[in-house]
């Protein structure tokens, strides 16, 4: 770490993953100097906020030198103060690595020593124990960041080992050949006035849905292919019509999916009078290419954060040290809120192309719930029902946390963010949404298998091993639960999207949209499917006078 941005991709190797990180020389020049200019300041009789002075309410109040240790050490176990379930160690480690990212900017005036202690925790792979209740995003993240400071002091619990079991962090520390630190002017604010967990969270959260929202298109081609939908819809002369980023890469990648599909061009000829799908595959693009954007949103909104030095009081280069009010979480929460609606969004049309498929009423052909023995087995019946049950909560955790405010610090924190709680709903939200794709990409696999002797695309066909390799095909009814889960593991270890890979996701291939499968070989990510296939044109529907409303 330097003195510039830690990238997404490099925190979730750190937080995710394990990767060592340690601090570069003009890191630690910077920090250096900046600490120069907090001691200078701590011997001038004239009170300076966070190092001579008290906190928050009491910023009033000078301290004499002699207790300005205790009042950084006071500060930490006064302000660790949450409470409920510890957050997973990814957080607490996302948390550590952007704390460590902001004193390497040299804005915090800590002590060397200090930062590389705390690189030291993450190498030697200690993890605090945070509980989840205790932040209102003002001020930063204080108590989830009180809790890591504690561990640099000696004090608190960490985790021992990969279980739920705890040690004290004296004990780890020394195990570690680390010695805890006293803290100095300035230290403890330094340590804890951030917006790192929110911020922990939103870019791991992006990590995630990036590979989502390409699964999201891969459900939704494996579905049209079951219901027997047409591919016409996704043709990039329709999607140039309307220049929404997002909804152009879906509707290609949709396009690419379904290319060459004998499913597909199986009921494009005059027998089929239907004219119009229904909203749920027509218009998925639209669904997924906004959730698209909005994650391009955040990301652009995360990038900045991930390049700010948060802490209050700020270090400056001309040795000025001066109160602000970057700490406010609000540009965080606000498109943690935001990426929370849209995920709901997603989980509803992928539930409602599920119970169409389970509807033989409108399943075209399929029996009711995929069913073996209508009447004695139920089929996928209640694995929908299980999917409807994450929408729902999808809706609850879709409703913002960044609209509301309690005061706090009496009155002097008067308007908190709530960013914290935000980017926690956001985390829920991202796991329920893997578990909805699960569900229709399983139901969707069993349809595809239904339609023998029509055979799916190439693509979608790729997917559909992948899903047998774990998953058994159509038959009498089995316990599904594990079924369910099995897809959801290879979504997240990405079996399925290298299997069926397109055009890679936000390339200038992907967003041709004269030719959405233009890629050369070398564009394409390495895949164990098929290459992506050359997409013909989309086979034409019957031109009839029955028409569906819009």
């Amino acid at each position: 770490m330097s003195t510039g941005p830690l990238s997404i991709a490099e925190l979730v190797a750190v937080a995710r993953h394990g990767a060592p990180v340690r601090l570069a020389p003009q890191a630690l020049d910077a920090i250096a100097a900046s600490r120069r200019q907090v001691e200078a300041l701590a011997a001038d009789p004239e009170p300076h906020y966070g190092i001579s002075t008290g906190f928050g309410a009491l910023a009033t109040t000078h301290i004499p030198p002699q207790r300005r240790a205790a009042l950084q050490a006071s500060l930490i176990r006064s302000h660790a103060a949450g409470t409920g379930t510890p957050v997973e160690p990814e957080v607490v480690r996302a948390m550590m690595a952007l704390r460590l990212s902001t004193l390497a900017t040299g804005r915090t005036g800590v002590r060397p020593e200090t930062a590389e202690l705390l690189a030291d925790l993450l190498n030697s792979g200690i993890t605090p124990v945070v509980p989840e209740f205790g932040s209102l995003g003002c001020s930063g993240d204080l108590a989830p960041l009180s809790a890591v400071a504690l561990t640099l002091i000696g004090e608190g619990q960490v985790l021992a080992g990969a279980g739920p079991d705890t040690e004290g962090a004296a004990a780890a520390l020394e195990r570690a050949g680390l010695t805890p630190v006293q803290l100095a002017e300035k230290e403890g604010l330094a340590l804890i006035n951030g917006t790192d967990g929110m911020l922990g969270m939103l870019g791991i959260a992006l990590h995630d849905l990036e590979k989502l929202w390409d699964i999201a298109d891969l459900a939704a081609a494996m579905s049209v292919e079951a219901l027997l939908g047409t591919d016409r819809v996704f043709a990039a002369d329709l999607a140039a019509l309307r220049p929404q980023t997002g909804q152009q890469l879906s509707a290609a990648r949709i396009a690419a999916l379904l290319a060459g599909s004998p499913t597909v061009a199986s009921h494009a000829g005059p027998d089929d009078p239907r004219v119009q799908d229904a909203y749920s595959l027509r218009c998925a693009p639209a669904v997924h290419g906004a959730a698209r954007d909005t994650a391009a949103h955040a990301r652009a909104v995360a990038d900045r954060e991930l390049a700010a030095a948060i802490d209050n009081p700020v270090v400056l280069p001309d040795g000025r040290v001066e109160s602000n009010g970057n700490f406010h979480g609000a540009p965080v929460a606000a498109v943690a809120d935001f990426l929370a609606i849209s995920i709901a969004d997603v989980a509803s049309i992928s539930e409602r192309r599920t119970d169409r498929m389970l509807d033989s009423a409108r399943s075209h052909g399929l029996p009711p719930f995929l069913a073996h023995e209508v009447g004695v087995d139920s089929g996928l019946m209640i694995a929908q029902y299980t999917q409807a049950g994450m929408v729902s909560e999808l809706k609850r955790l879709a409703v913002p946390a960044s609209v509301d405010s309690i005061p706090s610090s009496a009155m002097q924190e008067d308007h908190v963010s709530m960013g914290w709680h935000a980017a926690r709903k956001l985390r829920r939200a991202v796991d329920a949404l893997t578990r909805v794709l699960a569900v229709e990409i399983l139901t969707a696999a069993r349809a595809l298998d239904l339609r023998a002797p029509l055979r799916p695309g190439a693509a979608t066909a790729a997917a559909l091993a992948v899903v047998r390799s774990r998953v058994q095909g159509p038959g009498p009814d089995r316990h599904l639960a594990p079924e369910i889960d099995a897809v959801v593991e290879l979504i997240k270890g990405g079996s399925l999207d290298r299997a069926a890979a397109v055009s890679p996701p936000g390339s200038a291939a992907a967003l041709d949209t004269e030719n959405p499968s233009s890629a050369t070989a070398a564009d394409q990510p390495a895949t164990t499917g098929p290459a992506a296939p050359t997409r013909p044109a989309p086979t034409a529907r019957p031109t009839t006078t029955e028409q569906e409303p819009r």
